[in-house]
């Protein structure tokens, strides 16, 4: 064999090789990203359990964290965080759902019966200088029928949830089964999520603050405040004597959710009805109430429960909620904003790094 045979075999050799590394990893690409699409597809079903139970998992460290100071087996922690945090959720849940649903259909009794009798009509003739206004309405506005619509829909309502119960409390265990591995083995979940990212130690910490700091500002500066607030409106219609206190303060809370909405979409219409029948001091109660309480204990709350966890802006918070909401139902609410943090957070890294190349 001469020298230039030899120095003219390995070549093929090389370029076999590196052609088939490509396609190894074409290949690898390929099937991670299918893999990950059909895991995705299986985990979408309990998509709404995970949610929940993520949230209430990292609202929940820090007392699971005491428990787990003390010298007891690992199971014992979870078992007992988990306990408590049901005593906590479902209980009031239960009850508010069963009266919930009592006061749909008494309440849309009521209604239908004050438009079958003329009754809003009446009350609207003793008021001389309103009534040009409520008639110019009512020309432009079938009001009976509207009314009447309400009234279909929330007898509707309180039928969906009747029906649906068996599924939420089959929701509710998965949230709360989900939540104890949650618990018990967030250590080494966080660990195997390190492990198979390419961001940085240090970028996985941030971003684990980041979503973290996302649930706190959510459950407590928007679904904790949304809740003091409907329970606000709430025992002011119970206190004026208006129907359905319990159902409108649950409305009035729902409302709240959403940024730019509020219970004020509630209690102005219930004080406009207060002053058509005559009943001035409780409309302006009401409007007192409704204005300065209902609608200003957010300013008091959100700094005390979120402090300087995170502020969001308000167009953000918007898309997130209401997008949230569109696109995953309700547990849009949690991961409508977790999802805009992270993809804030990825870019963030992506223009560090590209600050630090440029240097």
């Amino acid at each position: 064999m001469n020298e230039r045979e030899t120095n003219h075999a390995p070549a093929p050799l090389t370029s076999d090789w590196g052609s088939r590394s490509h396609i190894q990893s074409l290949v690898l690409i390929v099937a991670s990203g299918l893999g990950i699409y059909v895991c995705y597809e299986l985990a979408l079903p309990f998509l709404p359990a995970l949610a929940w139970a993520l949230a209430l998992a990292v609202l929940f460290t820090p007392f699971h964290r005491w428990l787990e100071s003390k010298p007891k087996s690992p199971n014992l922690p979870a078992a007992v965080s988990v306990l408590v945090a049901g005593l906590i959720v479902a209980v009031p849940a239960t009850f508010v759902g069963q009266r919930l649903i009592m006061e749909s259909a008494r309440g849309a009794e009521i209604v239908r019966a004050k438009v079958d009798s003329g009754e809003w009509r009446r009350a609207i003739e003793t008021q001389p200088r309103i009534a040009p206004l409520a008639n110019w309405i009512e020309r432009r506005l079938d009001l009976p029928g509207t009314v009447k619509s309400l009234a279909t829909w929330l007898t509707v309502v309180a039928g969906s949830i009747l029906t649906g119960s068996v599924y939420q409390v089959v929701g509710f265990c998965l949230t709360f089964y989900l939540l104890f591995y949650f618990l018990r083995d967030r250590r080494a979940a966080l660990d195997s999520l390190r492990s198979l990212s390419p961001l940085s130690a240090a970028e996985m910490d941030r971003l684990f603050g980041r979503v973290a700091d996302t649930i706190y500002a959510t459950v407590y500066g928007t679904l904790v405040v949304a809740a003091v607030q409907g329970l606000l409106g709430g025992l002011m219609f119970w206190w004026l004597g208006l129907p359905a206190p319990l159902l409108w303060g649950v409305v009035m809370g729902l409302l709240a959710v959403v940024p730019v909405l509020g219970a004020f979409v509630v209690w102005v219409p219930a004080a406009a009805f207060l002053a058509l029948e005559g009943s001035w001091g409780k409309a302006l109660i009401l409007t007192v109430w409704g204005g300065i309480v209902v609608g200003g204990i957010d300013n008091l709350l959100y700094p005390m429960l979120v402090g300087k966890r995170l502020k969001m802006h308000t167009v953000l918070a918007f898309i997130s909620v209401v997008g949230g909401l569109m696109f995953f139902g309700p547990s849009g609410l949690i991961l409508g904003p977790v999802a805009l943090t992270i993809t804030r957070e990825l870019l963030e890294v992506w223009r560090h790094r590209a600050a630090d190349e440029a240097r």
